[in-house]
């Protein structure tokens, strides 16, 4: 059932397209089958941004052109999920360890659709634990820092970020001010990226339903 809220929402964000441009396309389980659903329109699209090697080898796969961010320049529009979701589209990400690449395209868009199933909306960030992405050699150091801020950082042991990094994932962290929150972990030396989407969250918000789709901006 999960599935079919993911394709409607995934689906739905087929309205935002426009002919001839290149679309920044991110990654999860959500995103493939909003890849899936590209195959039908896949002639109005002349190229894709990836965030992963995962969602670059699934557009390869239906025939859509996939060319790096610094040849395209800045994107219209990036489809994306979240692991989680508020109403005020601030959002958790990096659950499939993209976030870095997430983060640059999002940054690089006019306009960010983010597409959920309603059980990853709530109504405060942080039950689902926050991926950091760290420099290998700090891996140590930044999860002393974690510590500190009230985090319990666990070491996602055994996967590498296409980056070359690691992944804390941080649990039982309170975050009352995102954006601020986002700010402080980045400013630790060694953090990469941290997968709260606040400065930059999305700028619509379709999420799938039993019902059909619901849309927030």
């Amino acid at each position: 059932m999960s599935d079919d809220k993911k394709r409607r929402a995934a689906e739905a964000a087929l309205d935002y397209i426009q002919p001839g441009e290149v679309l920044g396309v991110g990654t999860g389980s959500t995103v493939n089958f909003f890849i899936d659903a590209l195959a039908s329109v896949k002639s109005k699209i002349d190229a894709a941004v990836s965030s992963s090697q995962a969602s670059t080898e699934r557009l390869r796969q239906i025939g859509i052109p996939v060319v790096d961010l610094n040849t395209a320049g800045p994107l219209r529009l990036y489809v994306d999920g979240a692991d989680e979701a508020t109403r005020h589209r601030s959002l958790i990400k990096g659950g499939g360890g993209a976030l870095t690449g997430e983060k640059i395209i999002a940054e690089c868009s006019e306009t960010f659709v983010c597409i959920i199933d309603d059980g990853k909306q709530v109504n405060r960030l942080g039950a689902f634990p926050l991926p950091v992405e760290v420099i290998p050699m700090a891996r140590s150091m930044v999860a002393r820092e974690l510590v500190q801020h009230g985090g319990m950082p666990e070491w996602r042991e055994g996967f590498v970020t296409d980056h070359g990094n690691c992944i804390l994932d941080v649990h039982n962290l309170e975050i009352l001010d995102p954006p601020k929150m986002e700010d402080t972990l980045n400013d630790i030396p060694g953090v990469v990226t941290v997968g709260l989407f606040a400065r930059r969250g999305a700028d619509v918000l379709l999420i799938g339903t039993e019902q059909g789709v619901e849309s927030l901006s």
